[in-house]
C-alpha cells in the first residue's frame, strides 16, 4: 500500500506540525504504507522565530522547509497523481492556514492551494481515504465543500487553545457538517472516506497524539 502525506513546511506556527508529521510517517509505516511527501513549491506566507514566536524578515520556500522533515526525500505537489497513492494525509500545524490555504488571515472567506486543491479533490473522486490531522481540515472544507463533507477540528472549551466553534462556524460556511470531537477522538465520514483527528488542536500531550492518528489511518486502511 502507498500513501501520500502533504507538507506544507516545517514548524509548528509557519508550516507542519512536526511531531504530528513524524508520529504520521510512524504510523502509516507500522501499518504497511510506504510513504512519499509532497509539497507545493511557493514561498512561505512568513516566517516565524520559534522560540519567541515572533515574524522574522526572511523568506523561506515551503518545497525546501518540507524537505526538513523528509530527510530530503519530498517531491513538487503540480506532480502528484492520484495513481501514486492509496491514502492521503495532510499534517496540522499553522502552514495549513498560512501556505496551503490563507484561513489564517481571511478565514473560509480566502482561498486554497490550486495544488492542494486538485491533490484533495483527484483522491476524493478516484475514491481513495483522506486523513486531516489538526487544523487540516479546513483544506476539506475548501475543496470539497460541496459534497458535504463531516470534519472535526476538535472540542470547545477548556481542552483546546483554539476558537474551535468558530472554525466550525466557517467550516460549515463552505458546505461542511461539523462536529465536536474530544482530546484523543478522531470523527470520521463513512460516504466520503474522511477520517479528521483533531491532535493539536486539543492540550494534547504527545502520547494522545500519537494514540489519536494511529486509529485514523487504522481506520482509513479499512477502506483500501
Amino acid at each position: 500500500m502507498k500513501a501520500s502525506v502533504i507538507l506544507s513546511g516545517c514548524g509548528v506556527y509557519d508550516g507542519s506540525e512536526i511531531q504530528e508529521s513524524v508520529l504520521a510517517l510512524l504510523a502509516l509505516q507500522q501499518q504497511g504504507f510506504d510513504c512519499r511527501f509532497w509539497a507545493p513549491d511557493i514561498l512561505q506566507f512568513h516566517v516565524v522565530n520559534h522560540l519567541n514566536g515572533q515574524e522574522m524578515s526572511e523568506s523561506r520556500r515551503v518545497l525546501v522547509e518540507s524537505a526538513r522533515i523528509a530527510r530530503g526525500q519530498v517531491d513538487d505537489l503540480a506532480q502528484f497523481s492520484p495513481e501514486m497513492a492509496d491514502l492521503l494525509l495532510i499534517p496540522g500545524g499553522f502552514g495549513a492556514a498560512k501556505n496551503l490555504s490563507d484561513w489564517a488571515v481571511q478565514g473560509p472567506s480566502g482561498y486554497i492551494n490550486p495544488e492542494v486543491s486538485k491533490a484533495i479533490r483527484s483522491m476524493y473522486t478516484a475514491g481513495k481515504p483522506i486523513v486531516a490531522l489538526c487544523m487540516a481540515p479546513v483544506l476539506l472544507a475548501h475543496a470539497l465543500g460541496q459534497y458535504r463533507p463531516k470534519l472535526s477540528l476538535g472540542q470547545a472549551g477548556g481542552g483546546s487553545p483554539f476558537d474551535i466553534t468558530g472554525i466550525h462556524a466557517g467550516v460549515e460556511s463552505l458546505g461542511a457538517i461539523s462536529s465536536e470531537v474530544p482530546l484523543g477522538g478522531i470523527w470520521v465520514d463513512e460516504t466520503n472516506k474522511l477520517v479528521c483527528a483533531p491532535c493539536y488542536m486539543m492540550h494534547a500531550s504527545l502520547v494522545e497524539v500519537h494514540d489519536a492518528i494511529q486509529k485514523a489511518v487504522a481506520k482509513a486502511r479499512t477502506w483500501i
